[in-house]
C-alpha cells in the first residue's frame, strides 16, 4: 500500500519509567512549614488608620485577573491609561508622568536621587516623620548640603517662610545672587509629597507650580500598596536629563523609567518586570476617581471630615490641628483625655469592633491618634461606626492604667 492510502501505525520505543530517588532526609535541614499546609487566613477589618484603606470589590476583581506579559502591547496600553489617570489626578500635562513599581517611599527616593546631585542644596520642610525620612534619604545619597526648616507636629508652613529660608540657603553659598521670589522660582525645584492628600484635597500641580509630585496607591485610590504615581515638570525633566552623573540607582533611574512608560517617544525597552496585577488595581482606582470627578471627591472627603471632627468633639476629644482650614480631610488627628493609654484604646477598638485606628509616627508618636477616611472608606456610616467604637473604648479602657 502506498503511504497516502495505508499509513502504518507509528511505532515508538518503550522507554523505562523515570526513577526518582528520594533525597535523604538528612540533606533537608528545614522541613516544610506546617502553617503553609493550612488555608490563608485574613481577618475582615475596617481600615480607618492612615492607610492602607479597604479595597472595593471592583479593584479587588481587577487585581485578581490573570497575568499578561509585562511587555505585551495590552500591558503598554494599560500603562498609558494609568499615565492619563495620574495626569488627571495631579492636574498636570507633564509628559514625564508614570507609576513607580514600589510604595510611596520608592517615589520619595526616586524624586530625590534623580533630581538632586551631590553638593546641591536641599531644603526640607519638616513637621513630622516624612520630612525626617526625606532628610535621611538625602543624606544617605550623599547630598551633604541639606537644610531643615522645622516645625512641631500639628504646625504648618506658609510660602513666605519657605522663600525666606530658601534665600538664606542660597546666599550662604553664592554671594550677589538675586534671591527674590521670582529668582527662587527660577532656581529651585519644588517637591511635594501628596501620598495622604491625593484625591481627597485639592492638588493642582501645574497651576501651583509644583515641579515634582508623588503619591501612593493605597489611600484615596484604594488600590493595594505597591505602586506610586509620580510626575516631573519640564524644568525638573531638563534638570534630570542634564545631570553630570548617573543617578545612584538603576532601578529608579528616571531615564530608564521614562522609556519603559513611553514618556520619551522612543521604542520601549525592558527595564524591569512590572507588578502587573498591582498596575491593574491602580488603573481601576484611577478610573473610579475619574468617574467620580475630582471636585466631587474633594467635597465628599471634606464633608465627612467635618462630620467626624464634630463627632470627636462631642465625645470630649481634642482635635490636634487647631485651625480647621488647614486640617487634612483624609486623616484626622486627635488627642485622648489625660490618663488613657492610646495603645489600649486602639487594641480595644481593633479586638472588639474590628476597626483599625492608629497612633502617631515619629515626632507625633504617643501624642495623637489618627483616623483615616479615604476613598471607598470615606462614608458617614463609617464615621458613625468609629465614633461608636471610640465611645465604647472610652467607657471600658480605664484611665488609671497610666
Amino acid at each position: 500500500a502506498s503511504w497516502a492510502t495505508a499509513r502504518a501505525p507509528l511505532s515508538l520505543p518503550v522507554l523505562p519509567a523515570p526513577r526518582y530517588h528520594a533525597m535523604s532526609s538528612q540533606q533537608l535541614l528545614v522541613p516544610p512549614p506546617a502553617v503553609l499546609r493550612q488555608p490563608l487566613a485574613v481577618p475582615d477589618r475596617l481600615l480607618l488608620g492612615p492607610g492602607p484603606s479597604n479595597v472595593p470589590p471592583r479593584i479587588l476583581a481587577a487585581g485578581g485577573r490573570q497575568l499578561i506579559g509585562h511587555l505585551h502591547k495590552e500591558m503598554f496600553q494599560i500603562m498609558d491609561e494609568i499615565k492619563l489617570g495620574i495626569q488627571y489626578a495631579f492636574q498636570t500635562q507633564n509628559p514625564l508622568t508614570l507609576a513607580i513599581s514600589g510604595p510611596g517611599h520608592c517615589a520619595m527616593e526616586a524624586a530625590l536621587l534623580n533630581a538632586v546631585e551631590a553638593g546641591e542644596v536641599v531644603l526640607m520642610a519638616v513637621n513630622g516623620i516624612w520630612g525626617e525620612r526625606a532628610t535621611d534619604i538625602s543624606k544617605r545619597l550623599g547630598m551633604a548640603d541639606v537644610h531643615q526648616l522645622v516645625k512641631l507636629p500639628g504646625e504648618y508652613f506658609v510660602l513666605k517662610e519657605i522663600e525666606e529660608v530658601s534665600a538664606a540657603c542660597i546666599r550662604a553659598r553664592t554671594l550677589g545672587l538675586d534671591c527674590s521670589s521670582q529668582a527662587l522660582a527660577r532656581t529651585c525645584l519644588l517637591l511635594v509629597d501628596s501620598v495622604a492628600s491625593l484625591g481627597g484635597a485639592p492638588i493642582l500641580m501645574d497651576q501651583q507650580g509644583i515641579d515634582i509630585l508623588y503619591s501612593g496607591s493605597q489611600k484615596v485610590l484604594n488600590a493595594p500598596p505597591g505602586s506610586a504615581p509620580i510626575s516631573f515638570s519640564e524644568r525638573a525633566r531638563k534638570k534630570i536629563f542634564s545631570r553630570r552623573t548617573k543617578p545612584p540607582s538603576f532601578f529608579l533611574d528616571m531615564g530608564w523609567l521614562a522609556n519603559y512608560w513611553g514618556c520619551d517617544d522612543k521604542p520601549r525597552m525592558y527595564h524591569h518586570t512590572a507588578p502587573i496585577n498591582s498596575f491593574f488595581s491602580l488603573r481601576e482606582g484611577l478610573a473610579i476617581l475619574a468617574e467620580q470627578g475630582l471636585e466631587n471627591s474633594w467635597k465628599l472627603h471634606k464633608e465627612n471630615s467635618l462630620y467626624l471632627c464634630a463627632g470627636l468633639q462631642q465625645l470630649g476629644l481634642q482635635l490636634f490641628v487647631k485651625e480647621q482650614e488647614v486640617r487634612l480631610p483624609t486623616i484626622t488627628t486627635f488627642v485622648l483625655p489625660e490618663g488613657y493609654d492610646w495603645k489600649e484604646v486602639t487594641a480595644f477598638i481593633m479586638n472588639k469592633h474590628a476597626i483599625e485606628i492608629s497612633g502617631g509616627l515619629g515626632p507625633s508618636a504617643g501624642k495623637v491618634l489618627r483616623i483615616g477616611l479615604m476613598g471607598y472608606n470615606s462614608t458617614k456610616f463609617n464615621v458613625d461606626r468609629v465614633l461608636h467604637a471610640l465611645k465604647d473604648a472610652l467607657q471600658h479602657c480605664h484611665k488609671n492604667k497610666l
